[in-house]
C-alpha cells in the first residue's frame, strides 16, 4: 500500500505541474538599489551575480552565475523594510517547476506580505525543475548539469550576504519536491541553515516506495534519466541522499514538517483563490491531491518516529485535511514562522 501511494506522489504531482509552466515577464526596471552591491562580488569558487534588476526598494532580482553548473540562474530578493543593519535570510524553494511556472511562492501565496514585516532577506531560489535541487553524479541529456546542492549551499550564500550584506543567519523552507533538498541541505551543511521547514514534501528516499517517487518525478515528467541523478537506483549515492536515514545529523537544526491528510478541506473547492485548473477540471485535481498528500502524510510520520527515537526535537504539524495546495503551503508557512525565526533570531 505505501508503494503504491509512492508512486501516485509522483505521478500525480508530476501530472499537475506539468499544466502550468508559463514564461516569466520581463522587467524594465531600474538597476539600482539602495544598500545593494554586485560589483566584485564572488564566491569562493569564481561564481558571481552578473546584473540585477530593481523592482522597488524593497524587491529586486539577482542575475547568478553558478561556476558549478556553467550557467544564470535568477533569485528574486525582498529585503527587510530596515536595511541599517545587518539581517538574516530565509531561503525558499519552490516544488516541481523550480518557480519557473506560476507555481511559485510568489505568485500562488501571500507569502511575502507576510514575510515583509519579519525583518529579514527573503531569497527565492528560481530554477532546478524536476532536479531535487540535488547534486547529480552526471550530466544529464535532457535536464542537463545540476549541481543544485552545490548552488544552494556554497556558490548562493557568500554573494547574498556579500550583496545584500547579511548577517550570515540563514533558515531554508520548501513544499513538496523541496521536502528532500531542504533536509539533506540541512544535513550536509551543519549550522548553513538553524531552521528548516517543510510543507508536504518527500523525507525519505532509499526504500522502494521513495525510490519509484522519485525516478517517476525525474523520469516520466522531467524527462531525465534518474541514474544520471544518484547513479543506480539503490546505489550508496541514494542512502547518502536519504534524510531519514541520515536523521542524527539534523540534530541542532530548528525543524518544521507539515502535512494533509489526503482529505478535501477549505482550500479544495473549484473556483477558489488557491486553484489553478478550471472549475471543472477541479475534482480530478483535488483528487491527485489527495493521493500524493495521502502518502505523503506517511513518509512523515516515518520521519518523526526516526527523530524520536534518536531524541531529536521537531515540530510536526498534520492537519485534519488537506490536499496538495498552495492553500494548505500557505498556511503552514506561516504556522511555521515561530520556529523558522527560533533559528534566525536566537543567539545559538
Amino acid at each position: 500500500m505505501q508503494r503504491r501511494s509512492f508512486r501516485w506522489i509522483a505521478a500525480a504531482f508530476g501530472a499537475v505541474a506539468a499544466t502550468i509552466i508559463t514564461a516569466a515577464p520581463a522587467s524594465t526596471a531600474p538597476e539600482t538599489a539602495p544598500g545593494v552591491t554586485i560589483d566584485e562580488v564572488t564566491a569562493p569558487n569564481g561564481s558571481f551575480i552578473e546584473k540585477m534588476v530593481v523592482t522597488d526598494a524593497r524587491h529586486l532580482r539577482l542575475y547568478v552565475h553558478s561556476a558549478a553548473m556553467n550557467q544564470t540562474f535568477p533569485v528574486d530578493i525582498q529585503r527587510p523594510a530596515d536595511t541599517s543593519t545587518p539581517k538574516p535570510a530565509l531561503y525558499l524553494l519552490n516544488g516541481a517547476g523550480g518557480g519557473m511556472d506560476r507555481a511559485s511562492w510568489q505568485l500562488r501565496t501571500d507569502a511575502l506580505s507576510f514575510l515583509s514585516d519579519k525583518d529579514i532577506n527573503v531569497v527565492q531560489i528560481i530554477g532546478g525543475a524536476w532536479t531535487f535541487y540535488t547534486d547529480w553524479v552526471h550530466p544529464d541529456p535532457v535536464l542537463g548539469v545540476n549541481k543544485w546542492q552545490t548552488y544552494i549551499a556554497e556558490e548562493l550564500p557568500p554573494l547574498i550576504d556579500a550583496a545584500l550584506g547579511t548577517n550570515g543567519v540563514n533558515a531554508i523552507a520548501g513544499l513538496s519536491m523541496s521536502g528532500i533538498p531542504v533536509l539533506n541541505l540541512a544535513i550536509a551543511n551543519p549550522g548553513l541553515f538553524r531552521s528548516a521547514a517543510v510543507y508536504s514534501g518527500l523525507t525519505q528516499v532509499s526504500d522502494p516506495a521513495g525510490q519509484q517517487a522519485v525516478k517517476l518525478t525525474v523520469e516520466l515528467y522531467g524527462g531525465g534519466d534518474v541514474e544520471n541523478m544518484w547513479g543506480p537506483v539503490g546505489g550508496p549515492q541514494w542512502v547518502a541522499n536519504d534524510p531519514l536515514v541520515n536523521a542524527e545529523k539534523l540534530r541542532g537544526t530548528h525543524l518544521f514538517v507539515s502535512t494533509g491528510t489526503g482529505i478535501p478541506g477549505i482550500h479544495d473547492e473549484p473556483g477558489g483563490p488557491f486553484r489553478m485548473e478550471k472549475p471543472a477540471d477541479t475534482p480530478k485535481t483535488v483528487a491527485l491531491g489527495a493521493l500524493i498528500e495521502g502518502a505523503i502524510f506517511v513518509s512523515s510520520r516515518n520521519l518523526q518516529s526516526r527523530l524520536d527515537q534518536l531524541g531529536i526535537p521537531a515540530t510536526f504539524v498534520y492537519r485534519d485535511t488537506g490536499t496538495h495546495s498552495w492553500g494548505y503551503w500557505q498556511d503552514d508557512l506561516k504556522t511555521s514562522w515561530p520556529v523558522l525565526a527560533e533559528g534566525l533570531f536566537s543567539q545559538a
